[in-house]
């Protein structure tokens, strides 16, 4: 097959390394793509989200599948957009529909559907600036911490946890009445704050079949020790050791198969990866958000321990016949630990010369923001590269990416030295 990837991160070049090392695979365009897909795909200059431009370049290249990495597309459509045009509505697009795409999309919607079809999550209530006031007084029912989400699409840094009440109402303000995260933020959820541990749950399904991908946990913030402010992603850990098959099962029995059966009775087209963000409580599991895509960084651990054919797999999921593939794992650990620019998650420089690629030996370097000009690979965003490793167990795992990290760098280049301190 001739395949369009759209996306241009650490999670597309890690699913590029993958698609690429199947038989299946005949080429890969990637659309734009970054300095690490250059390598091994074809990079074409179309934004994710310029579906005119997508459909020029799949008729023009005779395109058999398309793979969607990042939530903006979906948000906006690209799967109904494809099953709606006469020219391009037998090509099959691995990603939800429209309506599926809503379960990250808005935060309202997911919260809904999880009350819905009864599963655990956190109680809450959602505001606009029009009822900012019913607002104020709901979080001065709640106990702190107080636990703020943007509607909307926010990339990954629409969540607010605040303990001050004061400081609570202030955000609230700031997004409601001040636009602090756009139109994303025109709409508010408030929800009781759960303690526990976070843990990221990947399913692939076809609509009706499904299946569970290899457990992964982030760390979110920049600083050590989970401190200062949430960013996309600074590093992965798969497996996760608290991950106990007794908690697998009840993750399953009690909120992976209600999602599938759930977009099954309410009549979403979803074929596609659900990303579901969890927090364990007391060994029970409940639903903190949904995304309709794989994770970063969490791809970059979960799909280098998939033995199965990445491509096999998204063919499955065409066709619904993923129920007649045998998933398989790689047993071993894997971590990826990611360098980003000084300054990020505000403001950060771009391109910086990156050096000491070809000295990582026995790891996998995924670019995320790079690119390549006049030969150099160069940075191009907040978050740079990662560097995957495999060990027995996450120990082992750690060490040798951080040995990796020691071959590489770029001016200002910050990594997080704690990771896999919490497990």
């Amino acid at each position: 097959m001739t395949i369009l990837l759209l996306g241009s991160g650490g999670r597309e070049h890690a699913m590029a390394w993958k698609m690429v090392q199947s038989t299946l695979c005949q080429k890969l365009f990637v659309a734009p793509g970054n300095a690490g897909t250059e390598r091994i795909a074809v990079n074409v200059a179309i934004s994710p989200t310029d579906f005119g431009e997508i459909k020029k370049l799949v008729i023009a290249e005779k395109i058999d599948m398309v793979v969607v990495g990042p939530e903006d597309p979906l948000v906006l459509g690209i799967f109904d957009f494809f099953a709606e045009d006469e020219f391009l509505k037998n090509i099959p697009v691995i990603g939800p529909s429209k309506l599926g795409a809503k379960l990250e999309g808005s935060k309202e919607f997911a919260k809904e559907f999880l009350l819905k079809h009864r599963i655990p999550t956190a109680a809450y209530h959602s505001f606009t600036k029009d009822t900012i006031e019913k607002g104020f007084h709901f979080l001065e029912s709640l106990k702190p911490p107080y636990v703020l989400k943007a509607d909307g699409l926010a990339a990954g840094k629409g969540v607010l946890i605040l303990n001050d009440l004061d400081e609570a109402k202030f955000e609230l303000s700031n997004m409601l009445l001040n636009d602090k995260f756009g139109i994303a933020g025109s709409k508010v959820v408030i929800e009781e704050f759960l303690d526990g541990i976070e843990l990221s749950c990947f399913v692939l399904t076809d609509g009706k079949n499904y299946k569970v991908l290899p457990t992964a946990k982030d760390y979110k913030r920049i600083g050590e020790g989970n401190t200062g402010l949430n960013t996309g992603g600074m590093a992965a850990v798969s497996p996760v050791p608290f991950a106990t098959p007794e908690l697998l099962e009840k993750i399953e029995n009690r909120i992976i198969k209600p999602t599938i059966d759930g977009l099954h009775h309410d009549k979403i087209m979803y074929k596609g990866f659900v990303f579901i963000g969890l927090i364990i409580v007391d060994n029970d599991p409940y639903v903190i958000e949904y995304n309709v895509r794989m994770g970063d960084p969490e791809t970059e651990v979960v799909i280098p321990r998939l033995k199965t054919d990445l491509v096999a797999l998204f063919k499955a999921v065409a066709e619904e016949k993923l129920d007649e593939i045998t998933l398989e794992i790689d047993q071993r650990s894997a971590t990826t630990i990611m360098m980003v620019s000084g300054g990020y998650p505000e403001a950060y420089e771009k391109g910086k010369v990156i050096s000491g690629i070809e000295n990582v030996i026995d790891s996998v370097v995924f670019h995320a923001g790079t690119k390549s000009e006049n030969g150099q690979i160069l940075s191009n965003g907040g978050r740079v590269l990662t560097v995957t490793s495999f060990g027995n167990d996450h120990h082992e795992a750690i060490k040798k990416s951080y040995q990796n990290i020691n071959n590489l760098h770029f001016d200002t280049m910050y990594f997080r030295k704690d990771i896999g301190f919490d497990l």
